[in-house]
Order: structure tokens, then C-alpha cells, then sequence
């Protein structure tokens, strides 16, 4: 009840916009500018709405992709993260809230000088007391998004942020329903019984690869201390195939969108500049989609190697094995360990960066075949709510299990 509660603010929120807002330019601006659609996904519409909540979770999640990145270059995060346990993750995700500030404030300015170059806010002048007004509540709209996030996570429920992105995409359910019903004649009946059946394959790829792991069997040698003898024990080490989730797919969409909101940004400097490098990315990248889905794939699949360079670390993995006296059978603990992990990383990494490449470029490739866009629903999208709606099953069975074995 206190998650549905918790979840009902957030859709208050953002469906509150700041004023000013001329919603004609708003609804079509978001029609034609992809970067602006992707991420109204992340903020569950708040975003086209031009909410107090506009940013969604967006700048949380950059400041803990750059700390998570800031760990390969400062040892002590990296220790902080890996080796300190509870305390230390602790202590690096309140520096990544800390971060969070700076950015929900720099994001929200851009995303204001931005739309108010497009004629969002009408005729009226943006001025610079009402600009600095509405950046500090879109900032404090972040940061009360975020601390709504922590209130959810700590009703072990799962994980707060995951589930308000969540909530934000099937939110957006009823209306894609509702225009696929009004727009509906018999000409897309084998349109819509296609897409029912691409989505069930889609559902059940992401649950088969999200659920998927190679078990590397772990023992354990016997250690006798006083009287007690230790280990002895067989254990495994889970390695996910898709271990980097969506992150990936996020920075592929930031890298190839970028030049098309570059062009947004210069054109408040020169509009002849601006609307050249529009131009340019619209006939060369945005409207041609066999090299749109090209790059796409191949970022994706380039990002899903690197994240899980900067995530998973074979030589730390094999340092806490060999102190807990662990090892793997037939590989020597140490250097030959750490080769051994590196090559199975590598080996199941190329299945789940070809499987996100996959979903990433799959509504690119339906569109194309069928001409047509009736669901909007991308695989991303698709691939966010499976993600979160299996981890959420799993939070709930574990504490199911604990209460009953309290009873």
C-alpha cells in the first residue's frame, strides 16, 4: 500500500508542469526529435509533459555511471566500491547523490534553453529570474524523485529507482492501447496480431537471457582452526549473460543522438548553423535506417564490452578466492584464475551484447518492414519492465521464504 502511494506521487508529480508552457509546440516537438522521445521513456512521460519532475531519474543514473567509470582511474573508489562491503558501497552511492545536484541542474537548464529556442514557452521571453526559478525546482524535483526511489527500495519490495522507471513506461500503456484501438481497421489486423506475436517472442528471449548464467564450480579447501575444521564446501560463481542490462543501450542512444541535439543547442547561437547540422544528421542518419540501425547495433555492442570492463574485474575476483581459500578445479588460483574468468566473460559477453544489439534495433526493423509506427513500444522499453517485473518477483518470493521460516 505504502509503494502504491509512494508511486501515486510520483504520477502527481509528473503530470504537475511548470508554468508557461504552450503545449502545441511542446506535442510537436516531442513528435519529431527521437533523443526527446527516448528519454520521456525514462521519465514516464514527465518529460513531454514539461513536469516538475521532467528529468526523471536521468541525472541520478549519469552520476552513477560516472563513479562507476571514476573507479578505473581512482584507486580508493575503486577500493570503496569493491573491497569495503556494505560501508563502502554506501558511502559511494551518497557521493553519486551528491553528483546528482550539479547535473539535474545543468540538464534542466539545457533542457529549458532548449525548448524555449523551439518557441515551447510562446511569445513571452524566458527571463533569467523565471530560467533560474524553474531550474531550481526541476532540480529539487530530481532529488525528490530520487529520495521517493530510496522510500520504495526500503520497503524491500526491490529496487526503488528500477521500479519508478518502471511505472513511468507501463504508465504509458493506456494511451498507446487507446490510439492503436481509434486508428484500428481491418487493413492492420494482420499488422496487430503480428506485433502480439513479436512481443511474446521478445518477452520470452528477454526472460530466457535475463534468467540465463554459466555456474562456475567453486571449491573449497578444508582449513582447521582449534578444534573446527572449515570449508570443504562446493560451491558456483554466477556469471549473467546480460550483465550490463540497459546501460549499454543508453549510452549507444546518447552517443548517436548527440549530434542532433548539438544542432538544437547551436541553433540558439545561429540559427543557419544549427539548422545545417540538423539538416545534415536528419538525411544522413535519422531518416536513413540501415545506417541509423548500423551504428545503433554496432554502439551497443562496442558499450556492452566496455561496461563490463569497467564492472567486472577478473583479477579482484580471483584475489577474494584465493583469501578465502577458493579455487576453481584443474586452474591454479592467482593469474591462471583471472585468465580462466576473463575468457568466459568474454565468450558469454558476445552472446548478451549481440542479444542487446538485437532489441535495440528491433523496433528500427519492424517499422521499416511494416511502415508502419501504430506501437511505440520500442524493445528497450520492453526489455526495462521485463527486467524489473522478474527482479521484483524475486524480492518477493525471498521475503515470502524469510517469513515463513521466522514462522
Amino acid at each position: 500500500m505504502i509503494i502504491l502511494l509512494l508511486l501515486a506521487v510520483f504520477r502527481f508529480f509528473a503530470a504537475l508542469p511548470i508554468p508557461g508552457i504552450d503545449s502545441a509546440a511542446l506535442k510537436h516537438i516531442f513528435e519529431t526529435n527521437n533523443l526527446l522521445g527516448f528519454l520521456n521513456i525514462f521519465s514516464g512521460g514527465a518529460l513531454s509533459n514539461l513536469s516538475i519532475v521532467m528529468l526523471g531519474l536521468g541525472p541520478y543514473i549519469t552520476s552513477t555511471i560516472i563513479m562507476q567509470l571514476l573507479t578505473m582511474i581512482f584507486p580508493r573508489l575503486k577500493a570503496m566500491y569493491y573491497e569495503e562491503g556494505n560501508a563502502g558501497r554506501s558511502k559511494f552511492n551518497r557521493f553519486s547523490r551528491y553528483i546528482t545536484v550539479p547535473l539535474a541542474a545543468l540538464q534542466g537548464y539545457g533542457f529549458l534553453k532548449l525548448l524555449a529556442s523551439q518557441g515551447v514557452f510562446g511569445s513571452v521571453p524566458l527571463t533569467a529570474w523565471a530560467m533560474a526559478i524553474n531550474v531550481i525546482t526541476i532540480t529539487a524535483g530530481a532529488m525528490i524523485l530520487l529520495w521517493i526511489g530510496e522510500l520504495i527500495t526500503e520497503q524491500k519490495f526491490g529496487n526503488g529507482v528500477s521500479i519508478i522507471i518502471f511505472a513511468g513506461i507501463v504508465s504509458r500503456l493506456p494511451a498507446i492501447i487507446r490510439n492503436a484501438y481509434l486508428t484500428y481497421t481491418q487493413a492492420f489486423l494482420t499488422t496487430y496480431i503480428g506485433y502480439a506475436i513479436l512481443a511474446i517472442i521478445v518477452i520470452a528471449m528477454v526472460v530466457i537471457v535475463n534468467e540465463a548464467e554459466r555456474k562456475v564450480p567453486i571449491s573449497y579447501a578444508k582449513r582447521i582452526r582449534g578444534n573446527k575444521v572449515y570449508g570443504g564446501a562446493s560451491s558456483y560463481l554466477p556469471l549473467r549473460i546480460n550483465q550490463a542490462g540497459v546501460i549499454p543501450i543508453i549510452f549507444a542512444i546518447s552517443i548517436l543522438l548527440f549530434p542532433q541535439f548539438f544542432g538544437h543547442i547551436v541553433s540558439a547561437f545561429s540559427t543557419s548553423w544549427g539548422a545545417a547540422i540538423n539538416a545534415w544528421v536528419t538525411n544522413n542518419i535519422s531518416n536513413n535506417h540501415l545506417v541509423y540501425g548500423s551504428l545503433y547495433f554496432i554502439l551497443v555492442f562496442v558499450f556492452t564490452y566496455f561496461y563490463i570492463a569497467v564492472t567486472f574485474d577478473p583479477n579482484e575476483i580471483s584475489k577474494n578466492l584465493q583469501r578465502s581459500g577458493g579455487f576453481i578445479a584443474g586452474i591454479r588460483p592467482g593469474e591462471s584464475t583471472a585468465h580462466f574468468l576473463k575468457a568466459i566473460i568474454s565468450r558469454i559477453t558476445l552472446f548478451g551484447a549481440t542479444f542487446l544489439g538485437v532489441i535495440a534495433v528491433l523496433p528500427i526493423v519492424v517499422s521499416s518492414l511494416t511502415n508502419s509506427q501504430v506501437l511505440t513500444l520500442g524493445g528497450t522499453a520492453l526489455l526495462i519492465v521485463v527486467s524489473v517485473a522478474l527482479e521484483t518477483a524475486k524480492q518477493i518470493d525471498s521475503q515470502l521464504a524469510v517469513r515463513e521460516y521466522e514462522q
